[in-house]
């Protein structure tokens, strides 16, 4: 379970800041709440964490953790299965510490150009979990399908809220999911598939 506090998403912010989130969470009898500090693309993560911090430590009224987003890998694999860390990992074995208190980080495997990282770079991440002893999360559909999807509907011209719905088949979850656990078992860590919808993804 997780919120999206004061996000920027592709041009837009979420509604819900810290302050009316939080009032909100506490009039619905919630005392804390996980949100998630999202950095950009090339962005540190210590970095977005104290971003995140300094909007919720001002504002909030109840308590919070933070999960940490994944946007980009900059380890390489080793010829012996092993990862060489780079910024990313490094950041990720800091944000561990009791100091940030991070104990799960999030990969994207949709919003592509945005969010999204390839497989090769998720293995990075889940090897850096299990490294560190933190949880491996998945926002599991496949960007690149979607993306095809995306440009198909709006050369035919349909631009409304029904495009979402129609460029993410249930297949394109359930793929995702499926390949997101693979990459778990053969990495030996835990992975937690933040939103499951169709039973096919659920089956998996």
């Amino acid at each position: 379970p997780h919120t999206h506090m004061e996000m920027p998403f592709m041009g837009t912010v979420s509604v819900d800041d810290f302050e009316y989130g939080t009032r909100a969470a506490v009039a619905g009898g919630t005392t804390m709440l996980i949100d998630f500090a999202i950095p950009k693309k090339g962005d540190s993560l210590i970095d977005t964490y104290k971003v995140w911090r300094g909007r919720a430590d001002h504002t909030g009224v109840c308590g919070y953790s933070l999960h940490m987003a994944v946007t980009w890998w900059d380890g390489k694999p080793r010829q012996d299965g092993t990862e060489e860390f780079g910024q990313v990992g490094k950041e990720m074995s800091l944000l561990v510490t009791p100091e940030y208190g991070v104990t799960s980080f999030k990969c994207f495997m949709a919003y592509k150009n945005v969010m999204m990282i390839t497989d090769e770079q998720m293995f990075g991440v889940f090897k850096a979990c299990k490294e560190f002893g933190a949880l491996a999360q998945v926002h599991a559909e496949n960007g690149d399908a979607i993306d095809e999807g995306q440009r198909r509907l709006l050369a035919k011209g349909v631009t409304g809220p029904e495009g979402h719905a129609m460029c993410r088949p249930e297949e394109v979850e359930a793929e995702a999911t499926t390949r997101a656990l693979m990459i778990g078992s053969r990495v030996n860590t835990p992975v937690y598939i933040v939103h499951v919808m169709p039973k096919s993804a659920c089956d998996a």
